[in-house]
């Protein structure tokens, strides 16, 4: 008996999710270039996808969290304070490679008009004030605003709270979780579709030619976020694992990188990083908690932005920056971009307070801005994906570190 030959629908379904995105890419490009109108129209897809994976994160935050707090048994155990610590030496270090490599290789802008519509805060003491508020956020709110930091206490509060309710509550919560996950799995299958509206609307509408202008400034920003993702990411898991750190750092990148690097949103990527996480083996108490908060301070993408940005307003203006001033700027690069929200161009709004720190008026701060805006076709990819990727790398090295994976098991789910 011959066996019916399978339709292409068929094969690509049997293909890893990974190979079915890069097809979706490839495809947008040639819909892009072949035909623009098309392209923008299908760009629709895109932000349908992204949509999607916002409106499901927060309520997916909250359900997870709360049901992983409340059925914790005793003697369980988690490690966010070694991820906590990942977090704030990997964010640290990024802003000190962006710092030097803007002294290695210094660039200059050609300042335009000041965007003056925008707002950024007024100082490192307004953006650890508004964190500071945002976790007594009413949850409705949190939940409309997606404000992921309001929502992880919340959840945290309130799983601690239902421990001690009956087993079928907890048994409920569980069953909540389990069905918000499935969703999450649903929306993440469209993923491709999702991929191919956003490369063929994005390069439909933008182009690449206004990048032409900067491309040292990207050729610098782009080159400290592959070293830091290729070199220092993987040094600092070494240190922490003690074996080779690449099999992991590369299908951190390959699995939550890539669709990150299209969303743009660190929040929009949490579904991917949770599943991601649960596909590895990881402990659920574990990354159901460090998963959104890193999406929240693990920005080692937007430190590098903060300082590469700063530093070329700088050397465009002739500023002097002797070394404490330097060491200064990473240690302010690193504080503002925990406070960089996880939307697109989150980061570029903080790069006026660390301008401040040489004098730089607001005006010319904003016209810094504008530039990023204007590169953040792939500066803001870029930024995502390193940031994106390193919250499930930095949880995952925890993880393996205390032996809290089964490695064999969590090899054949990646």
């Amino acid at each position: 008996m011959t066996l019916p030959t399978p339709t292409l629908l068929q094969r690509l379904k049997r293909t890893s999710l990974v190979l079915r995105i890069f097809i979706g890419m490839l495809c947008g490009i040639a819909l892009a270039v072949l035909w623009p109108q098309g392209a923008v129209a299908v760009g629709l897809l895109g932000k349908l996808f992204i949509s999607a994976l916002k409106a499901v994160a927060p309520v997916l935050v909250l359900v997870l969290v709360m049901a992983s707090i409340a059925n914790h048994k005793q003697g369980q155990r988690t490690h966010i304070r070694p991820i906590l610590l990942l977090y704030l030496i990997g964010t640290f270090a990024a802003a000190m490679i962006g710092v030097m490599a803007s002294f290695a290789f210094p660039s200059t802008l050609v300042l335009s008009a000041p965007t003056s519509e925008l707002a950024p805060p007024g100082g490192i003491g307004e953006v650890m004030r508004s964190l500071l508020f945002s976790v007594t956020t009413n949850p409705v709110k949190a939940l409309l605003e997606a404000d992921f930091i309001a929502i992880l206490a919340w959840a945290i509060g309130l799983g601690i709270a239902l421990r001690h309710a009956r087993q079928t509550t907890r048994d409920l919560l569980d069953d909540m979780a389990g069905g918000v996950t499935l969703i999450v799995r649903v929306v993440i299958a469209f993923a491709p579709l999702g991929i191919f509206g956003l490369v063929a609307g994005t390069i439909a509408e933008s182009g690449f030619d206004a990048l032409i202008g900067y491309l040292h400034l990207l050729a610098v920003l782009l080159g400290c976020m592959l070293f830091v993702a290729l070199v220092v990411n993987p040094l600092i898991v070494f240190a922490k694992i003690r074996r080779n750190p690449y099999p992991l750092v590369l299908l951190c990148l390959r699995e939550s990188g890539i669709t990150a690097f299209f969303t743009r949103s660190s929040a929009a990527n949490i579904p991917v990083n949770l599943q991601l996480c649960e596909r590895l083996g990881l402990h659920e108490d574990t990354y159901s908690v460090s998963i959104p908060l890193g999406a929240t301070i693990n920005m080692a993408g937007a430190a590098i932005t903060i300082s590469v940005l700063t530093l070329a307003a700088v050397h465009t203006l002739g500023i002097a920056v002797d070394l404490p001033t330097a060491i200064l700027l990473s240690v302010v690069a690193s504080i503002c971009a925990c406070g960089a929200s996880g939307v697109a161009g989150g980061s570029l709004l903080l790069i006026p307070l660390a301008c401040g720190l040489f004098g730089i008026s607001s005006e010319v701060a904003m016209q810094v801005v504008a530039v990023g805006f204007i590169i953040g076709i792939l500066q803001d990819s870029a930024e995502t994906a390193l940031n994106s990727s390193t919250d499930v790398l930095f949880t995952a090295a925890a993880c393996i570190a205390e032996g809290d994976v089964d490695e064999s098991q969590a090899g054949e789910r990646a």
